[in-house]
């Protein structure tokens, strides 16, 4: 062996840590995932990998929404035990493990790390604590939005991002775990979301998705140079943040994720008409039509309230896209009460939904309440539901047929991989052929075929690029 060989060997760097997350739930789950690769790239190297047998650290970030998710947490913490062996650590996030705590480790003493969704940014020290106490370490405590103040600047691939503006949730509906998981609600200072923003915009970024539990409730001080007018209040609301983030030089397009009806005001209605970033789309969870289920449910709202809402976002963007979400099988629910969410579905038209069977979360007010319903009843109820929201989104798609769509092109589709795919300002998702160069850009698309979830269309050339 030659001495330029043996020198190549000797000084070649280990192979990276690689990292394995699993996540469960919301966007805002998927953001806090994203944000745990940045944190453990930073601090420690670790490179992320799709496969949990080459992993060195595994990490499962936990939603406890929906029924038995703690089973399901365990489920999948057994099917990578064995790895164990060969000194994989393994972890538990999210609002489970802000659930569960120290529970979790008591029933699979082989978890290394269990941290809540305040506690990411606290990750590359409970792995070192990990190795050097050699026990497990659990931090489930709600220091407020602390994280945001350690989260390393994102690593950006594609023209579209995700931004976290606040955490936590204080609404307490009857049926919902969130509040006890992720805390009350606290909003990120104004600037420190306009300099995440810039700052994507200035690595190619053209969309950002505005996240939060109860988006449109953020509230944030700001200095009156902040100020667009002099109208505007005080405390920063939704609307003020939405114009600022319009100003920024590269954003294109603005959604926004999960919005409160109560927290749905006059000034953010109207800014669907000062604001043409903000997207035609708008998700809107209403849960039930029945206003008596709405007061079980404690929404804050009735069925004629939320309708207004509806009636004046049209009225600004006729176009408008709703979407919703609904619980069916809530405890007392009745035909009348379903027969009144029907007419709710009739009246809005919404355009794509996410509709479950209702599951009580232990330590919520509901999770007491006497429910007698069958549930081969609630199963039918779901599927009338289903099926006449199924039919409104074939419906809506149709009507696309024919139309010019403007595009962000996000990357390959799934069927077929060496097609494009690309989000209409509606939120549909478009398949079309074109070459790679037009990933994260804006094109527009004729829509020539509406499918069950998406649209196919063709790349419409403008008038320089057929002369050329």
């Amino acid at each position: 062996m030659n001495s330029t060989s043996v020198e190549s060997i000797t000084t070649s760097e280990p192979a990276a840590k690689k990292v394995y997350i699993k996540t469960f739930g919301c966007q805002m789950n998927e953001y806090d995932s994203d944000k745990m690769v940045d944190v453990l790239h930073t601090a420690q190297g670790y490179q992320q990998t799709d496969d949990p047998e080459q992993a060195d650290l595994i990490l499962f970030n936990t939603c406890s929404v929906r029924e038995k998710a703690q089973e399901k947490v365990f489920s999948d913490l057994g099917r990578v035990q064995h790895l164990k062996a060969k000194g994989v650590l393994i972890g538990v996030g999210g609002c489970v493990a802000s659930q569960e705590g120290a529970a979790i480790v008591k029933r699979a003493p082989y978890v290394d790390v269990v941290f809540g969704p305040q506690t990411l940014h606290r990750l590359p020290e409970l792995l070192d604590a990990r190795r050097a106490e050699r026990r497990a370490q659990v931090d489930i405590s709600f220091p407020e939005i602390e994280k945001f103040d350690h989260l390393p600047p994102a690593r950006v691939q594609g023209a579209s991002a995700f931004v976290s503006i606040m955490e936590g949730c204080s609404k307490y509906c009857s049926y919902c775990v969130v509040p006890y998981t992720r805390g009350e609600e606290v909003s990120r200072p104004l600037d420190d979301v306009l300099a995440e923003v810039a700052h994507l915009a200035s690595q190619g970024v053209k969309e950002v998705t505005l996240l939060g539990q109860n988006v449109n409730g953020w509230r944030a001080p700001f200095t009156k140079a902040a100020a667009l007018n002099d109208t505007d209040p005080p405390l920063g609301d939704f609307a003020l943040l939405l114009e600022l983030v319009a100003q920024v030089p590269g954003i294109e397009r603005i959604r926004y994720t999960t919005s409160h009806p109560n927290e749905f005001t006059q000034r953010l209605i109207d800014a669907y008409g000062r604001i043409p970033q903000l997207v035609s789309h708008v998700h809107l969870p209403v849960q039930h039509g029945s206003d008596r289920i709405l007061m079980a449910m404690k929404r804050g709202y009735t069925a004629l309230q939320y309708k207004s809402t509806v009636r004046k976002l049209r009225a600004v963007r006729p176009d408008l896209a709703l979407a919703s979400d609904f619980i069916v099988g809530f405890p007392g629910e009745t035909d009348a009460d379903f027969d009144a969410l029907m007419r709710l579905v009739h009246d809005c038209q919404f355009d794509h939904s996410f509709s479950f069977i209702y599951s009580p979360r232990p330590g919520t007010p509901a999770a007491n309440l006497e429910d007698e319903t069958p549930q081969d009843v609630k199963l039918k109820r779901l599927q009338t539901l289903q099926a006449q929201l199924e039919a409104n989104m074939k419906r809506f798609s149709q009507a696309l047929v024919g139309t010019r769509q403007r595009v962000l092109v996000e990357g390959h589709a799934r069927k077929p991989a060496h097609e494009l795919m690309g989000r209409t300002m509606c939120n549909r998702i478009v398949n079309f052929e074109g070459p790679q160069r037009l990933a994260g850009q804006f094109v527009d698309v004729a829509i020539t075929q509406a499918y069950a979830h998406s649209l196919r269309g063709d790349v419409v050339l403008s008038a320089e690029a057929t002369a050329a």
